[in-house]
């Protein structure tokens, strides 16, 4: 009778076994609640730019699939866009926090989010084992936008004026059966945040409002928005494990919750009020931090639900 080698197992002792065996019981009825569901995961920032969790993520996406959920990834892209950019010599600027987009720039914009990254990650989802096939919004007209048009108020003489941002995309439809032939499938969508406009012209769309904006059309079960922060904060500093919509606007209101954040919590609300279950804001630089969200009772981030 042949012998298994169990030497390659030898660093882990015993109670290592047994901790890592309990961990994987206790998270059994938290992928049986997952089972069927469709979870939009929004990845970006530091999750995205470092080869060890870009790999660990990889293998997280296709233990949901294999669990029976349906991850829909939505991914950015900024740094290595702004990267490009400078590589090229194509000069760009930022208005409220979004880039102004003209013809050059939406050029460089597409290649980088539509190819090479795009292509990175679902590369990485099939060597981990998975089936990934990549999208961008301009695929079957998944993401139907519109120019975005935004206000500003002159401090001075209180007068309002548009601030045109180039091909800057806010989406307006969202072309659910592209996905939903998906969740037939054992695929897993990858979707790059790029928009057409009802003209064909193509637009960048930020990738936190294209995730959100597919979370509400395919009435996910959850909205899971990595970052590069631990969560929603409060005044002293603290982590907000848990939120309702209420509170989470209050909290914008009395500006606990502000800059970056604030559009963040905006789209996870507009999402939850759209039908979503619930959305998560988490911390992308810890390992695993979608299965422990998913699949622990401790959970992740902030987590902001339904009012009561």
């Amino acid at each position: 009778m042949k012998k298994r080698d169990i030497s390659k197992y030898a660093t882990k002792s015993k109670d290592e076994w047994l901790a890592q065996a309990r961990t994987l019981s206790e998270a059994l009825p938290f992928m049986r609640r997952y089972a069927g569901e469709t979870l939009v995961i929004k990845y970006g920032g530091h999750a995205m730019g470092d080869a060890d969790l870009a790999a660990l993520f990889a293998r997280d996406i296709v233990l949901l699939r294999q669990i029976g959920s349906n991850p829909v990834v939505v991914h950015g892209g900024g740094p290595q866009i702004g990267a490009m950019l400078d590589r090229l010599k194509v000069k760009s600027e930022f208005i409220e926090g979004l880039r102004v987009t003209d013809e050059e720039t939406i050029n460089v914009v597409e290649m980088v989010l539509s190819g090479s990254i795009n292509k990175q990650i679902v590369s990485a989802i099939n060597a981990a084992g998975g089936f990934a096939v990549g999208l961008s919004g301009k695929d079957g007209n998944l993401i139907v936008a519109e120019k975005l048009r935004r206000t500003k108020k002159d401090p001075d003489s209180n007068i309002e004026r548009i601030l045109d941002l180039g091909l800057v995309g806010e989406p307006k439809i969202i072309t659910t059966h592209v996905l939903e032939n998906f969740e037939e499938s054992d695929i897993t969508p990858v979707i790059a945040p790029i928009g057409i406009g009802t003209g064909g012209e193509t637009l960048n769309v930020n990738a936190d409002t294209a995730a959100g904006a597919i979370a509400s059309a395919l009435v996910a079960s959850r909205l899971l928005m990595l970052t590069d922060v631990d969560g929603i904060m409060d005044s002293a500093g603290n982590l907000i494990e848990e939120l309702t919509v209420a509170e989470a606007k209050g909290l914008i209101k009395d500006g606990t919750i502000t800059g970056g954040m604030i559009p963040k919590a905006e789209t996870c609300i507009a999402a939850i009020e759209a039908g979503v279950e619930a959305a998560v804001i988490i911390d992308g630089r810890v390992p695993h931090a979608l299965l422990l969200e998913l699949f622990l009772e401790l959970g992740a981030g902030t987590l902001i639900k339904a009012d009561d």
